[in-house]
């Protein structure tokens, strides 16, 4: 068997995948066992912040993977630690909590954000108020946590405590906050509900709402984090520090890593066996992570601030598209064709792009060179024709 048919065979069918086995890959490229080169769009959705085969990030997780690759957390590692101090002056954040994913920096969030409830509002103080078509895992807990209907089937009981209230509507989040609201938790840009960006006037009556009703504001970056939206972290651009900010994806640049961050409020909240993970702050995973964290420097960020804009400028008004979402290098395309048949017959063309609900979404590595994305657009956009 070959390994699509190996994977088909023994593997559970949850996702579904493309035609394409990917063997190897070097920056924006990937390359397929069918012989052909594919542009990237996707990154692995949002992972490869430097593409494949990137060589500062590979020579960090080989050091390390040759010093000791693993170690408990009853001990001290320096990798943890310097990944931590980095996240915290990058964030102004005061502490972080490592898991292995972005679901499970979430779960962290909501478990903290519950405990501060229950301390600062009192016992019953766990109710935490989402946005519709927000996403925030596959774990019980976090998908009972995501305001879309789709994944509130097969799996229950969900967790309770969770309200949800359409975005940018200030007044139907007030009459949903109470005083047994422990926390409100928002993606600043949706993902996996659209590539929507929060209206700025919201986030701000959101924040006023916070210090008016007392509850925390917690950021899920997973997606919008390091780097992507061509600012650090996503509330950068909204003029606001979260109470607690979580993220994944980019951050490990190909290996799994999640973080949860607190701040003033939040960083003593969680004591000693109130939380743990086996592998989270792993030490290969955090060096690489960290050889991530320390080249999103200011100019880098305005790079991607410069390469998101230059998409924009070359897919407005082309034909067949509609409009052109997001922030940075994570975008959606909304086309007059169907965004999957768009994004099969890009495949075809040599280029893999992703969906988000019925727009096609680019989240290309975030140093892809501007050759290449020009190759994919003329891709995107012949593909869009042909499908009308």
């Amino acid at each position: 068997m070959n390994t699509i048919e190996k994977d088909q065979t023994y593997i559970a069918g949850t996702y579904a995948r493309f035609p394409v086995e990917i063997v190897k890959g070097k920056g924006s490229v990937a390359f397929g066992a069918d012989g052909k080169e594919y542009i990237d769009m996707g990154a692995g959705i949002a992972v490869n912040t430097f593409g494949y085969a990137d060589q500062v990030y590979n020579e960090a997780v080989t050091k390390q993977l040759n010093a000791f690759q693993h170690t408990s957390n009853l001990y001290y590692s320096a990798p943890m630690a310097d990944l931590a101090e980095a996240l915290v002056q990058k964030s102004a954040l005061k502490k972080v909590f490592f898991a292995n994913s972005g679901a499970e920096a979430n779960e962290c969030a909501i478990k903290t954000a519950r405990k501060w409830g229950v301390e600062h509002k009192g016992e019953g103080a766990y109710n935490i108020v989402t946005l519709l078509s927000s996403f925030h895992g596959r774990t019980v807990t976090t998908l009972s946590a995501t305001g879309q209907e789709v994944f509130h089937k097969h799996f229950d009981p969900f967790t309770k405590g969770f309200a949800y209230t359409p975005a940018n509507d200030i007044e139907a989040l007030t009459s949903l906050v109470d005083d047994k609201t422990c926390a409100v938790m928002v993606e600043f840009v949706q993902g996996e509900g659209g590539v929507n960006v929060l209206d700025p006037a919201f986030v701000q009556a959101l924040f006023a709402l916070k210090k008016q009703k007392n509850f925390l504001v917690i950021a899920d970056e997973v997606q919008t984090g390091n780097g992507r939206t061509g600012h650090y972290f996503a509330y950068q651009a909204f003029g606001v520090l979260p109470d607690i900010v979580t993220t994944a994806k980019g951050l490990g640049g190909g290996l799994p890593i999640g973080a949860c961050l607190f701040g003033e409020q939040t960083a003593d909240v969680l004591g000693k066996g109130d939380h743990g993970s086996t592998f989270g702050g792993n030490p290969v995973a955090a060096a690489g992570a960290l050889s991530v964290v320390k080249r999103l420097n200011d100019d880098f960020l305005a790079e991607v601030k410069k390469k998101g804009e230059y998409i924009k400028e070359r897919l407005q008004g082309a034909e067949g598209v509609v409009s052109v979402d997001g922030m940075g290098l994570m975008l959606g395309v909304q086309t007059q064709a169907d965004a999957k048949k768009v994004v099969t017959n890009c495949i075809n063309k040599g280029v893999l792009f992703l969906t988000a609900k019925d727009k096609i979404r680019l989240l290309p590595a975030l140093n892809i060179p501007y050759s290449l994305l020009d190759r994919a657009l003329a891709a995107l956009k012949q593909a869009v024709k042909e499908e009308l």
